[in-house]
């Protein structure tokens, strides 16, 4: 307090008994304790409020000790219970939490985690996930900018997040407590398997398996890939103290249209503790995407054929031959491609105006563009008798589907009538012409669409010298069937757009977090944020239903059916305000990825003690971690002096005191008719 402070206090004090003694002692003849008291009321009610008018600040020094925290945190999830350790986990972590030694020394607090982190408040070991490296993004975010030891009780065995290894702050110490049997038994393990979720009919798709193996001598092994009783790969897998890991590429034929499930599982004759992770289901969806094309042309030409073998060179694609006059119902195509059009296409086109298939116009010498100027909307043609030959020119910015340039420059030149071709809508250019290097000012190869119809125009024949140029340069096809193929799988695709679009996978591993997503549109194809839209899941066993509503989020409605027992599952998505249904099926594979260990990951949760230069511990070591963490020096208690500043007017008693010191003093001098 200053100096000068002081000095207005004492004045305070003086002025505050000039007053009471003028007024209750000067000149006065008679005193009693009544004229005592009143006395005092008001040089107290003049000092506080002296005091107040100065408002000195009031300085308090308080003594705080500020302990190192300790987190201890707790495996919850269900591989504990399945290696048989989850009693000795809680027995330690109950023994470290009580421990009144390292109570002293630290502010010890207790979390648990599995997929999640959470307060130690209910441990139950039935955690679906084991997630190590949410552990370290919490402790990371709780205490920040602190130094601290972390006692990680757990088996090591994560399946799911980043490599917990790397994720903890190198310069705080992990101390992990590693329980269960570090034994060596001898395990087989279909570690994972990568599969793409769908393949086409009567094509062939790609499985690729990982496996492992723990044990100490040599074992032969089986291998299978089965569906239901059949077999569809089998093969021996030799395994060794030293090759402990093995990795397989099968191919397995898509014979079934449909949503088809297949087992993957490794076998030997040797005895497992744990045989649930020999096996793994998956499955393929496969997709028949079979598109019918008729070549429709009313000459012989060398394109006709080099077509149809570049189309059908994918499996899914079948290519008619046939005349106009031949064609009897167009509903049996997909696509048509016409070639050459002239007046004997005529009925085709008539009744392609209702069936309002996809087509691809290839024009030529033998073109009738008068016909063509009749019965199309996309260009108009004025052709001269003329012939001329046109190269290509490669458009880098087409982007109706992604196609690299092939060397479409170099190509021969493609013969058609000259003249001028003039779009009447929005094109999409892929190839320009042009004639001896200087641009045509015209398209060479388009694709139109108008209303959901989508259409394709080559503006000149001789293609089939492409596909010979390709053969020439490459000694194969392939480049030349993949640009065709494209341009077939654009055909086959309609633009239309349906108002309740359901998002979802055809089957989910359990435990899986199990989200479908919809978007509902109005007449407009806008997204209708008002919609109310819901869910209602059937089992085909049980036939039991639940029903559910999707959610709002940013921009779609969202549900979370994260529970369902494996088995297989019709639901429907429905818009109540209009109706609108959306129907289908998906299934839940039985897997639990916590019951794929047979030993605690001592490797991982040691590697993980040495990158933040802690130690690891077995179970029966922990009287050893507690006597290391007592005996580390770097855990210091911290005693801080907190000063604590205040002014005089924020005492709120001292108010009131002034107060009632005041009104007591009126009272006392009413009373006795001293006013």
């Amino acid at each position: 307090m200053a100096n000068a402070t002081i000095l207005l206090i004492v004045l305070s004090l003086v002025i505050a008994f000039v007053v009471s003694f003028y007024q209750y002692f000067y000149k006065v003849k008679s005193r009693s304790k009544m004229t005592l008291l009143l006395a005092f009321l008001r040089f107290f009610s003049v000092f506080g409020l002296l005091l107040l008018l100065i408002n000195p600040i009031i300085t308090r020094k308080t003594t705080e000790t500020v302990k190192t925290p300790l987190p201890i945190v707790i495996d919850n999830s269900a591989s504990m219970a399945d290696l048989k350790s989850d009693k000795e986990a809680l027995e330690l972590f109950n023994k470290l939490k009580s421990n009144s030694d390292l109570a002293d020394k630290f502010d010890v607090q207790t979390y648990q985690f599995d997929e999640d982190f959470l307060p130690s408040d209910t441990i139950n070991f039935k955690g679906k996930q084991s997630n190590i490296d949410v552990v370290a993004k919490n402790l990371k975010n709780i205490y920040k900018n602190q130094t601290f030891p972390t006692v990680l009780i757990s088996d090591g065995n994560q399946t799911s997040g980043e490599d917990y290894v790397f994720t903890f702050n190198p310069q705080n110490k992990v101390y992990p407590l590693v329980v269960g049997d570090t034994t060596t038994y001898l395990d087989l393990k279909v570690t994972q398997l990568n599969v793409n979720k769908y393949a086409f009919h009567k094509n062939k798709f790609p499985v690729e398996v990982f496996l492992n193996y723990a044990g100490t001598k040599s074992v032969n092994t089986t291998f299978k890939i089965t569906q239901g009783n059949s077999v569809l790969n089998e093969q021996t897998v030799s395994f060794s103290p030293s090759k402990k890991s093995a990795t397989l590429n099968v191919l397995l034929p898509a014979e079934k249209v449909g949503l088809q499930i297949f087992k993957a599982s490794i076998t030997s004759k040797e005895q497992e503790k744990n045989t649930y992770n020999n096996v793994k289901n998956f499955a393929v969806e496969v997709i028949d995407q079979k598109t019918e094309v008729a070549l429709v042309s009313d000459i012989s030409h060398p394109d006709l054929g080099a077509i149809k073998r570049s189309i059908e060179t994918n499996a899914q694609r079948k290519v008619t031959l046939i005349k106009p006059n031949q064609i009897n119902s167009l509903q049996d195509y997909n696509i048509l491609v016409l070639y050459q059009p002239n007046g004997t296409f005529k009925s085709i086109f008539e009744q392609n105006k209702n069936a309002k298939i996809n087509t691809w116009i290839i024009t030529g010498n033998a073109t009738d563009f008068n016909f063509l100027n009749q019965y199309q909307d996309h260009f108009d043609f004025k052709m001269s008798s003329q012939k001329e030959d046109f190269l290509a020119g490669f458009n880098s910015q087409f982007n109706l589907f992604a196609l690299d340039n092939i060397g479409f420059e170099q190509f021969p030149p493609l013969e058609n009538s000259f003249g001028k071709i003039t779009p009447k809508g929005n094109i999409n250019e892929l190839l320009s012409a042009t004639i001896r290097g200087i641009s045509a000012e015209q398209p060479l190869f388009v694709f139109a669409e108008n209303q959901g119809n989508r259409s394709a125009f080559l503006f000149g024949e001789n293609i089939w010298k492409w596909r010979a140029a390709v053969y020439l340069k490459n000694k194969n096809f392939e480049n030349f069937d993949v640009f065709l193929d494209k341009t077939i799988q654009f055909l086959a695709s309609n633009n239309s757009r349906k108002s309740l679009v359901v998002n979802h996978e055809r089957f989910y591993n359990s435990g899986e977090a199990i989200e479908i997503t919809a978007q509902y549109f109005n007449k407009n194809y806008e997204l209708d944020e008002k919609a109310r839209l819901t869910i209602t899941v059937t089992n085909a066993k049980t036939k039991q239903q639940k029903k559910y509503d999707l959610l709002r989020t940013s921009n779609s409605f969202k549900v979370n059916l994260d529970g369902l027992a494996a088995g297989n599952y019709s639901f429907t998505v429905k818009e109540l305000n209009s109706n609108s249904v959306y129907s289908s099926t998906l299934e839940v594979l039985d897997f639990d990825i916590e019951k794929q260990f047979v030993n605690p990951d001592w490797n991982k949760l040691n590697q993980l003690a040495n990158q933040t230069s802690g130690k690891a511990y077995l179970a029966n070591q922990a009287d050893v971690l507690v006597k290391q963490l007592m005996a580390d020096e770097s855990y210091k208690a911290i005693q801080k002096t907190l000063v604590k500043k205040s002014p005089l007017i924020d005492w709120i008693w001292l108010l009131i005191l002034i107060a009632i010191s005041l009104a007591t003093e009126w009272f006392v001098r009413k009373y006795n008719g001293l006013l």
